[in-house]
């Protein structure tokens, strides 16, 4: 440990971010650029470097953070990075996205603010690209082995990546018109560019890895015959069926899902729109849903430029500080404020939608409401605080329910599904059809970006034994490890 004293003569700091009046009048990221690598080297040095470093495990990847916190401090990027992508495929991913499990198990988070971790993360991945760091692995030989991905989300381009500096062929199948998948489509442009995602790919195209953009497995192309074609195949297409809100009116124009609305706010960043074909712009917003989806529909909005946004949550305000019942190294359901309420907007606690009212052409107009409360675990409504709020764009932002089993992949394949419908695999993360895997959201269900590509990762290495007997390829998690949660 370089310097057994930072965390005493050091404060926490994080990422400055643009003001408000600048950034919601672009698209780029929040940060003010470069305004980590100043106070980084002082960040990292805060790290205990602990006998048990509890960081690796609120992380599901295994990363070596007291390592690489240790190489940041003494400005050692180059031997940061290696240690970096040791665990983890795509840290700027996670840097900039993941809500960072391992803060909150942070040891030094027992009674002071935890290292900054993920601002340490994105700074070392930063500085590697800007030094020519990331470089392509070409594999020596090639197996003679192919597989098939479908999906291009961070879980399908995690085995991808694995599997391909395996030695194997691979080709990555994505029903939307750009690789990517949620990151391409799900997540705004103001919180993570796309350029990350676009040097990557190139640096997985030069590893050999293949693209088959707008392909639907199912639809396009059946599973059955994907299934001829290649020696193995890992689903990693995520759980994209959108839970909604069967409240009469929900028939009404201008009540949306979220991934119907935040992708065409990207493509209009893309070059495919001149403006979106569904905006925000001189309406009244309601979000329904207070997780991060909903706060990426408020940062669109607030782009949009809408009237107002409203964002709202059928739980209760959570707090500021840890509850007795979620303890340090527990995740803790905390109060967040985003980059998105940060600039603007109302969110209000527990509520639930009663229904929506529209005008006379069928546009929704408002949104009617009661305030909620949780008695001996049941939800009540409160007499007498029933009132309605203008709106003129809702989105819903309640979570998915599992995969698309409506494309046909599943039925084709003849895969079995799990109690909560999702698809089912054994400890290698294989499923009941022979050299069919499964990685991410599809058998998870709907989970953290860190998940992802643990998945992916650990899939990787059951596909890599399945097809040559052995496996040199790292499984950070079993199918059935779950969050550091109570």
């Amino acid at each position: 440990m370089a310097d057994p004293k930072g965390f005493l003569n050091h404060g926490r700091e994080v990422a400055r971010t643009r003001p408000v009046g600048e950034r919601v009048r672009d698209w780029n990221e929040v940060y003010v650029p470069g305004s980590l690598l100043p106070i980084i080297s002082k960040q990292a040095s805060r790290c205990m470097d602990c006998g048990i470093p509890f960081c690796h495990n609120g992380c599901p990847l295994g990363n070596l953070i007291p390592e690489w916190n240790d190489y940041a401090y003494r400005e050692d990027w180059t031997a940061a990075s290696e240690r970096l992508h040791a665990t983890n495929n795509f840290p700027e991913f996670t840097g900039r996205l993941c809500p960072a499990p391992c803060e909150s198990a942070c040891v030094l988070g027992i009674n002071q603010p935890a290292v900054t971790i993920k601002n340490v993360e994105v700074s070392i991945i930063d500085k590697a690209w800007d030094s020519g760091d990331v470089a392509a692995q070409i594999p020596e030989r090639l197996s003679g082995k192919t597989v098939a991905v479908i999906g291009s989300g961070p879980a399908g381009l995690a085995a991808a990546q694995q599997l391909t500096r395996a030695g194997h062929t691979v080709a990555v199948y994505e029903r939307a018109d750009r690789i990517g998948g949620l990151l391409r489509y799900g997540i705004p442009e103001f919180k993570m560019e796309k350029r990350h995602i676009n040097r990557r790919i190139e640096q997985m195209r030069a590893e050999g890895t293949r693209f088959r953009t707008g392909i639907e497995i199912g639809r396009d192309l059946k599973a059955t015959d994907l299934r001829k074609r290649y020696d193995a195949v890992v689903i990693a297409a995520g759980a994209t069926t959108a839970r909604d809100l069967p409240a009469p009116g929900r028939e009404l124009k201008g009540i949306y899902q979220a991934m119907e609305y935040l992708p065409l706010a990207n493509k209009v960043q893309e070059g495919d729109f001149v403006a979106p074909p569904i905006t925000a712009e001189g309406k009244h917003v309601v979000v329904i849903g207070g997780g991060d989806t909903g706060a990426d529909c408020v940062g669109t909005a607030h782009r949009q430029g809408a009237a107002s946004v409203t964002q709202l949550e059928i739980m209760p305000q959570p707090g500021e500080e840890r509850h007795p019942g979620q303890p340090w190294p527990t995740f803790p359901m905390l109060y967040k404020v985003t980059s998105a309420h940060e600039e603007g907007g109302e969110r209000v606690y527990s509520v639930s939608t009663t229904h929506f009212e529209g005008d006379e052409d069928g546009n929704v107009q408002w949104l009617h409401l009661v305030e909620v409360e949780f008695v001996d675990g049941k939800l009540n409504q409160k007499p007498g605080t029933e009132r309605k709020i203008p709106a003129q764009l809702v989105t819903l932002a309640m979570g998915f329910t599992g995969t698309d089993v409506e494309n046909g992949l599943v039925s084709q394949f003849g895969l079995e599904l799990d109690a909560r419908g999702n698809i089912a695999r054994d400890a290698d993360f294989a499923t009941n059809v022979p050299g069919v895997y499964v990685a991410g959201d599809a058998g998870r269900g709907q989970s953290l970006i860190v998940w992802a590509i643990a998945e992916g990762r650990s899939a990787a290495r059951g596909v890599d034994r399945f097809l040559t007997g052995a496996s040199d390829l790292p499984a950070p998690i079993r199918p059935t490890d779950r969050s550091l949660m109570v």
